[in-house]
C-alpha cells in the first residue's frame, strides 16, 4: 500500500460559525492542493466560544451548521476525506441545552460516515488561576468510536480524552490503526504535557496519532497552544508545527508500521485483567 498523505489543519477559530467557515475553508483548500487525502481539523472548528449562554445561542443541529455543511460541499468537490475534529452542535437530547462536542467524519462524496461525541469534559482549576468548566456548556458522550476508512480503522477522540489511556487502548483493540486527537489545549498544559501524552498514546497502542490543534489568542479570551503534530506507532514525531499560528501540516503515513510496532511489542495481546486494588466498602 502506498503511504497515506494526511493534512492536519491548525486554526485560530473565531467565535461565530460564519467567520469560522471563512477561516478554515482556505486552509482546507491548501491541504487538498498539497495532496492531502485525509484532512483533520482541530476541536471546535465551527466556533470557539466558552461563554455558555452565548454558545447556546450559536449552536445549530448538525444538519444546519454552516461549517459542517460548507466542509461537506468542499470535500465532495475535491474528492477527499475530512474529519472535522469537532463541531459544537446541538446534542441529541432535546431537554439538554448544552452542545455536543462532536467529531464528524465526512467521506469523499460529502457524506457523514461517522460521528463521535467527546467523552471526557474538562473541569479544572489550574495553578495559574485559569478556571475551566467545559461541562457547563458541553454534554459528554457515552460511546467510543472506530470509523471505517479506505485506509483502515480510525479511532476518534477529542482533546481531554488524551489523558485517558484506557480509551486509546480500547480503540486499538477494536481495530484502529490511526487515532485522531483534535484539540484546543491551553498554553500551560500544552507546554507541559501535549507532546509527551501524544507520544505515549502512540507507543501504548501501536497506532499513528494525528493531533491538529487550535493555536493563539481567541475572541472568547482563551489562549491555546497550537503545535499540531503527527506521531508514528513507535512514538516518533514525524511532522510538527513549532508555533501557534494557523497553517497546514502534511505527513506521510506508512501504515505497515502499525503491524511492525505491534509485533515488536505485543502489549495489546499481553494485557491481562486484574483485581481492583481499592479496598471493598
Amino acid at each position: 500500500m502506498d503511504p497515506l498523505r494526511v493534512a492536519l489543519i491548525q486554526t485560530r477559530t473565531p467565535a461565530t460559525p460564519g467567520a469560522a467557515l471563512a477561516h478554515v475553508q482556505p486552509l482546507v483548500e491548501q491541504a487538498t492542493v498539497g495532496g492531502g487525502k485525509l484532512i483533520v481539523t482541530p476541536e471546535a472548528t465551527n466556533l470557539m466560544e466558552q461563554r455558555s449562554k452565548k454558545k447556546v445561542e450559536l449552536i445549530a443541529d448538525i444538519g444546519a451548521d454552516l461549517v459542517v455543511q460548507g466542509l461537506k460541499a468542499q470535500t465532495a468537490e475535491r474528492g477527499v476525506w475530512i474529519l472535522i475534529g469537532s463541531a459544537m452542535v446541538r446534542s441529541d437530547d432535546p431537554d439538554d441545552p448544552r452542545a455536543a462536542n462532536r467529531s464528524i467524519l465526512i467521506n469523499d462524496r460529502g457524506e457523514i460516515e461517522s460521528t463521535y461525541d467527546k467523552l471526557h469534559v474538562f473541569d479544572v482549576d489550574l495553578p495559574n488561576g485559569e478556571r475551566h468548566r467545559e461541562s457547563a456548556g458541553v454534554r459528554p458522550g457515552d460511546r467510543a468510536v472506530v470509523a471505517h476508512t479506505p485506509w483502515g480503522g480510525l479511532g476518534l477522540t477529542v482533546c481531554y480524552d488524551l489523558r485517558f489511556p484506557g480509551l486509546f487502548r480500547s480503540l486499538a483493540r477494536a481495530g484502529a490503526d490511526i487515532i485522531t486527537v483534535p484539540a484546543a489545549f491551553t498554553r500551560p498544559t500544552g507546554e507541559a504535557h501535549w507532546e509527551t501524552l501524544l507520544r505515549a498514546r502512540a507507543i501504548e497502542t501501536g497506532c499513528f496519532v494525528l493531533a491538529p490543534a487550535q493555536g493563539g489568542d481567541h475572541e472568547d479570551g482563551r489562549a491555546t497552544w497550537g503545535r499540531s503534530m503527527a506521531i508514528d506507532p513507535w512514538g516518533k514525531v514525524i511532522a510538527a508545527l513549532d508555533h501557534d499560528e494557523p497553517g497546514v501540516l502534511f505527513a506521510e503515513l506508512d501504515l505497515s508500521a502499525v503491524a511492525r510496532a505491534r509485533a515488536a511489542i505485543p502489549q495489546l495481546v499481553h494485557e491481562r485483567s486484574f483485581a481492583d486494588p481499592r479496598p471493598r466498602a
